[in-house]
């Protein structure tokens, strides 16, 4: 089909760069400014398009697309089907396309398939297929397994229109109170490199190009370090400290995904103190982006800072400065050109082109400078096929998202993510055991033996906690597991309790390396995981499937040997009560014995 005279960039016959050349010469400067914002939208009621978001602060459709001229927007909804998501999708892109330019939209996420997720860093799967997190992907340790992820996840995300993933996320974890640990793949750097890359193949593919998801990695140069664990998203932990001098150390999964051909770069938020380099935010350190990342590493793709460093916002009822640490005192527009002078392409979070334009008009940014990352921003575009082919089949979505075969593989990767820590003989239990639960649905317990309703008379109780956080005050703040990591006192005492009366399993969702020394002395097992289903850990502890995850951190002995750590150097609790890598052989020598169940919904 030949291309219309007005519009020659849509011509497939011209090389890539050809094309950007002729659609940047066609744009305006409020064109431009529009590709630089890169925000939340949500989807409105059964996939229509949505009139704004009071909750998140977010304007209608037309205002975006039409008012302020953006472009790519991470989709903040959840949709009960993969078709309405699809159709939504499909919507935008229509109503894109009769803007001046018609510009496809790029649509992008956080991560969508967990099990449990923290919802500060990861949205409801929905219907996706569901998945262990991250650091259980780690426990697996199997970088074939994870590069099976990435690749059905692609799929599912094709399938309904999003292009850009908004991960994986490669910080070390050597904090171990810092609340984002649950995204990364855990302490150990050649392990988080491997795996990292290995994701990265798995949405990107062979080759980049229309069948892609570009990958967007974080946090560079490496998020863990923060100074008392605390996270820079708020005020009290904007600073990242290297009293090991290991800032290099975190570089190295970087490096690994770089080879594996990672298109996109989110830096944090945090600042380093006590390094060379600008002691401000990375997303606003050009010693960092441009004399780091853009030289030394040679990275040409896209940068895209972490949300919020420009204005100040207001998040589910509460306002938050931005995170413009080290420069709180510059103006937003001060903030905006710093951010452009240290290398940045795009501002996550801020929807303010207004602003941009009008820095230009006052010389003090460039006109060429923006074309500089609008060049990039338009290639991504060009490359995923977005100008050939911006829509997706609305009916096929449903069949490819959340099939048999995908959440079948999600469920498997679920119970080789479980990891026992220790056991004296409880587990496996045997077929028809009497089951004391808590934490799980007695009916699906009732499928691995007979339940009842006290310890006194069972056989076994297995008992389900959350690692410890400390409750902040905002609703916000408690998306972020943050704080001491010792048990509150009465959940102790529960467990000590139960175990006096019966031979007691206890398994935690360990989204931080808690202290389980007060557990370990009384439990008959210990289990760790990161976001299975019920039915996944029976079948493990019940011997149906082995176990075999292995720790992905080292699991502290007290809270005294965390304080003493260094929070920039892997491994650095003393004596820790479990090792990363970790992790008990666990089957019953006659599977045959024990009734299959069938995978969770």
């Amino acid at each position: 089909m030949t291309p219309p005279t007005d519009r020659p960039w849509l011509n497939p016959d011209l090389a890539v760069d050809e094309r950007v050349e002729l659609l940047l010469h066609a744009m305006t400067l409020e064109e431009k400014a529009g590709l630089f914002f890169h925000t939340m939208i949500s989807m409105g009621e059964g996939g229509e398009l949505s009139e704004g978001d009071p909750d998140f602060g977010l304007p209608s459709t037309d205002e975006y697309v039409n008012g302020r001229h953006m472009t790519h927007f991470n989709v903040l909804s959840v949709a009960p089907t993969a078709g309405e998501m699809a159709r939504w999708y499909n919507r935008l892109q229509a109503f894109a396309a009769r803007s001046r330019l018609g510009i496809p939209v790029t649509i992008s996420t956080d991560p969508r398939h967990a099990f449990s997720e923290n919802p500060g860093a990861a949205l409801l799967s929905g219907p996706f297929s569901q998945w262990p997190e991250p650091l259980g992907l780690a426990a697996t340790a199997d970088p074939a397994l994870v590069e099976r992820f990435g690749d059905i996840a692609r799929q599912e995300y094709l399938a309904v229109g999003i292009r850009v993933a908004l991960h994986p996320q490669v910080d070390l974890a050597t904090e171990p109170r810092w609340a984002r640990q649950l995204q990364t793949f855990g302490e150990d750097a050649e392990l988080s490199g491997a795996l990292g890359a290995a994701y990265v193949r798995g949405f990107q593919g062979e080759a980049f190009g229309p069948g892609s998801v570009s990958t967007m990695t974080k946090h560079f140069p490496g998020g863990g370090p923060q100074k008392d664990g605390e996270d820079p998203h708020f005020a009290y932990g904007r600073e990242q400290v290297y009293p090991g001098d290991n800032f290099e150390h975190h570089l190295l999964p970087f490096a690994e995904v770089f080879a594996a051909g990672g298109r996109q770069i989110m830096p944090y938020y945090g600042m380093p103190v006590g390094t060379e380099y600008e002691e401000v935010g990375f997303g606003l350190n050009k010693s960092v982006l441009t004399g780091l990342l853009r030289e030394r590493f040679a990275f040409d793709g896209i940068v895209c800072t972490d949300w919020g460093l420009v204005t100040d916002q207001e998040i589910l009822g509460t306002m938050f400065p931005a995170r413009a640490w080290g420069v709180e005192h510059l103006s937003p527009e001060e903030r905006m050109a710093k951010i452009l002078d240290a290398g940045a392409d795009q501002f996550g979070g801020e929807a303010c082109p207004e602003m941009l334009v009008r820095i230009v008009n006052d010389g003090v940014v460039s006109e060429e400078r923006l074309d500089v990352s609008a060049r990039r921003l338009l290639r991504e575009k060009f490359l995923l096929g977005l100008f050939e082919d911006p829509y997706v089949d609305a009916e096929a979505a449903d069949a490819i998202v959340g099939s048999a075969e995908f959440r079948a593989a999600g469920v498997d990767a679920q119970r080789a993510s479980i990891t026992i820590l220790s056991n004296d003989g409880a587990l496996p239990f045997a077929p028809g055991a009497k089951l004391y639960v808590e934490g799980i649905d007695a009916g699906v317990a009732a499928r691995f033996g007979q339940v009842v309703g006290s310890p006194a008379e069972a056989d076994l109780a297995i008992l389900r906690l959350q690692a410890p956080f400390e409750v902040r005050d905002s609703a916000f703040e408690n998306f972020f597991h943050a704080g001491p990591l010792d048990f509150a006192d009465e959940v102790l005492a529960h467990v000590r309790e139960i175990a006096a009366v019966v031979p007691t399993v206890v398994d935690v969702f360990l989204d931080r390396p808690a202290i389980l020394a007060p557990i370990d002395e009384v439990a008959s097992a210990l289990v760790a995981n990161w976001g299975v289903s019920p039915v996944a850990l029976l079948e493990v502890l019940s011997g149906a499937v082995p176990a075999r995850g292995k720790l992905p951190f080292d699991v502290p002995r007290s809270t005294a040997a965390v304080l003493a750590s260094r929070p920039d150097v892997p491994f650095d609790t003393e004596d820790p009560l479990f090792r990363f890598g970790h992790g008990l052989t666990l089957q019953r020598p006659d599977r045959s014995a024990v009734a299959a169940a069938e995978p969770p919904a």
